[in-house]
């Protein structure tokens, strides 16, 4: 058990009866300057964490987005367990965009880094804990006998010595007139009834039934239909065009240049898209507009030769390297990657003069809101920010300049009455917002026995932090911590290691995408500790295993992912085994890959294993299914993702070009939870850096083609077979 106190501009209960029943908010400050101003219960009633109806009912409010990561599960369960609820009469709901629903960390509100769960999970317990002692207090004064004689089982309120029962809802009403506690106890672990348990999603019925709402099936009263024909090229912009035969397209409503092109708004979508392709457009091209992928790889490996901002030095580097009995050194590069959600981007808006409405699948909301209100003239409040289900975020639906938020509000004031604008899977593609290309250089040194004495890790990758309200980070640090996020934390006892960092400033637009800089940097490490350990004549796994020891939660799943996946027995005959570990977002994963490649270079994954320390468990089938889901996406990245570019312009535009992973290529996946009382840490993201780096060092075991370059491609197979 655990006592929690309560202060007052901490924890805010609105405990008065709305048509009957308990309602319970909860405010806790962001550390450091406070988000907001506390509320008064009046205020803050609508935004309510928890209600409890006087027939029992338990509506709990999810101030997370639920993109199949499945919030709308574990957020209710957190506040259901403290509250000892019946489950069965518990359902959620999506809040508003309010400060009550600020992130605890972020203060703002959003559902990013792999914090869903982190975030919430005192505060949360807390608001159902403290709505348990309401509900209890209150039962004790109906029955005239002292709270020390009463406890609750899921759903009512038991007399110990008597028997008596009440249920919650018929406590309600009195429950909102007790004093908010002071303090309250909760649950020990060992008491848990819900968290731990693989409890039925609540989104899977409406998602199965095809009846979940997510943004592209908002309908509204008079509703339009646009799309944006944008720059072909970033960094462009409209130079002037003709709508003349647009115009004469049945359907079309308006055409309008807007900040970030020209909107062709229609009564449907087709008709929108063909009066779209009827456009003839003058762009101007920008700044860059011969910016092409091969001339940003040559740019950045000739940075990569010249010292960049360090970030972490130990030791002697340069020493350890002239002294070694052996050095090694290798290049690295990944691509830019689309986030490529399922759904593409959406967002509808209802624009009035003193008013906004506003419906989209938004990880962002208060900052798509506060961006939306800019845009339209409006002071926040005048906004109504409705977040639906999202079709995939991977980071993309947080995005920090809100561009198609900010954009469909454009496209309304153009349009004077409520319309959807909708990006196709073309735009989507060729829109931007990329997780960054990136270049590593690397250089090791071995003693006589094999071991690493040194290390220098350079890294050459656009910043996701410069130009955005986050770039204060980088001022206080001097760098952008993302960029090289699980390269400055290197967990291997190395004892003379460099990490340093260039930013080039380019015109694509580059953001957070799935694991944010442990997409390239888990990669890079575990292929290159892989290296070293061949160099050295010993075995990969062994190899870790002896650089871990200050390490346990890191061995630890190494460890088990290597008895999972029968390390020390020979796999099939023409399969090589490969495997990498790594920490993000709190959370500890190893992985390892049985693969097979043919004489075309293509590579066959067979089967992958992965052990995950995450902390204590909320819902073990989510957790599960997150590992999963990251595995497949960083597969379709390692197999097949990249965004090239040539004469300023996206060579790809739809999954023919930027392909992901199928259900026929996707392997059998083992997924085991390592048992543990930490807290929470990240699970929507941890799952996807140590993929590609496992399949990587398969590839190599099989076919001695070390691949340093991702996507691995047949033809990057073969060229590394060649080379030898």
């Amino acid at each position: 058990m655990r006592d929690i106190e309560l202060r007052r501009r901490e924890f805010l209960l609105a405990s008065a009866a709305v048509g009957g029943g308990l309602v319970l908010g909860f405010y806790i400050p962001f550390t450091g300057a406070p988000i907001a101003a506390a509320v008064e219960p009046p205020e803050l009633q609508p935004n309510a964490w928890l209600k409890i109806d006087e027939d029992g009912r338990v509506t709990i409010t999810v101030a997370k987005s639920e993109m199949g990561q499945g919030v709308w599960t574990s957020m209710p369960m957190l506040i259901a367990e403290d509250l000892d609820a019946d489950w069965s009469l518990v359902r959620p709901q999506q809040s508003a965009v309010a400060p009550v629903y600020n992130h605890t960390v972020y203060g703002t509100m959003v559902t990013g880094g792999s914090t869903s769960v982190s975030s919430s999970w005192e505060q949360l317990r807390t608001v159902g804990a403290a709505a348990r002692q309401m509900l209890i207090a209150a039962a004790a004064r109906a029955w005239e006998v002292p709270v020390s004689e009463c406890r609750t089982e899921p759903g009512v309120v038991v007399h110990q010595a008597s028997g008596r029962k009440l249920g919650y809802g018929k406590l309600s009403t009195a429950a909102a007139r007790e004093p908010v506690p002071a303090a309250v106890t909760l649950k020990d672990p060992k008491d848990f009834r819900l968290i731990g348990q693989s409890l039925a999603r609540f989104d899977s019925p409406a998602k199965i039934r095809g009846t979940a709402i997510f943004g592209i099936d908002v309908q509204r009263p008079g509703l339009l239909v646009a799309v944006v024909a944008r720059p072909p090229v970033f960094g462009g912009k409209v130079k002037s065009f003709k709508a003349d035969q647009a115009k004469k397209i049945s359907g079309v409503k308006t055409v309008a240049e807007i900040p970030s092109g020209v909107a062709v708004i229609a009564a449907d979508f087709y008709s929108a898209q063909l009066g779209r392709e009827a456009l003839s457009i003058e762009w101007d091209l920008g700044p860059e507009p011969q910016l092409s992928s091969a001339g940003l790889q040559q740019e950045y490996r000739e940075l990569g030769r010249q010292a960049g901002t360090v970030v972490r030095q130990d030791g002697d580097l340069e020493s350890a390297l002239k002294q070694a009995a052996q050095t090694l050194a290798a290049e690295y590069e990944v691509p830019y990657l689309a986030h490529a959600p399922m759904e593409p981007l959406n967002c509808t808006v209802e624009l009035g003069t003193n008013a906004c409405e506003i419906w989209t699948g938004s990880q962002f909301q208060t900052v798509d809101r506060d961006a939306a209100a800019r845009a339209a003239g409006l002071k926040p409040e005048r906004v109504t920010f409705n977040t639906t289900f999202l079709g995939g975020g991977f980071g993309r639906r947080a995005n920090p300049a809100s561009d198609f938020v900010v954009e469909a509000v454009h496209v309304a004031k153009a349009a004077k009455a409520p319309v959807k604008t909708i990006w196709t899977r073309e735009d989507d593609i060729r829109g931007g917002w990329y997780r960054p290309l990136w270049y590593s250089r690397l250089d090791g040194g071995l003693d006589a026995a094999g071991r690493p004495v040194a290390w220098r890790h350079r890294i050459v990758g656009q910043s996701i932090m410069r130009g955005t309200p986050f770039e204060a980070s980088i001022a206080a640090t001097g760098f952008d911590g993302t960029s090289v996020e699980g390269a400055m934390d290197l967990p291997y006892t190395i004892p003379n290691l460099v990490v340093d960092l260039h930013s080039p400033v380019h015109t694509v637009p580059v953001q957070w995408w799935r694991s944010v800089g442990h997409s390239h940097t888990g990669f890079v490490v575990e292929s290159f500790i892989d290296e070293l350990a061949h160099a050295a004549g010993q075995d990969p796994y062994l190899y870790r295993q002896g650089l871990l020891t200050k390490h346990p939660r890191h061995l630890g799943v190494l460890e088990r992912v290597a008895a999972m996946a029968g390390w020390q027995q020979p796999p099939a005959k023409g399969r090589g085994r490969g495997l990498a570990v790594h920490k993000s977002f709190g959370s500890y994963v190893a992985q390892a890959a049985e693969v097979s490649v043919d004489d075309k270079g293509r590579i066959t994954v067979h089967r992958v294993f992965c052990a995950v320390d995450c902390g204590r468990v909320v819902n073990p089938d989510t957790i599960a299914a997150q590992m999963e889901s990251g595995i497949i996406f960083g597969l379709s990245a390692a197999l097949f993702g990249a965004i090239t570019l040539k004469d300023g312009r996206v060579q790809q535009d739809n999954f023919d070009g930027y392909p992901v992973v199928r259900i026929d290529d996707s392997p059998p996946i083992e997924v085991q939870i390592i048992e543990s009382s930490e807290k929470p840490s990240g699970v929507g993201e941890p799952g996807v850096p140590p993929v590609a780096a496992a399949v990587g060092n398969a590839v190599f075991a099989a076919t001695g083609a070390r691949l340093r370059q991702l996507p691995m491609t047949s033809e990057r197979v073969l060229a590394a077979l060649q080379k030898g």
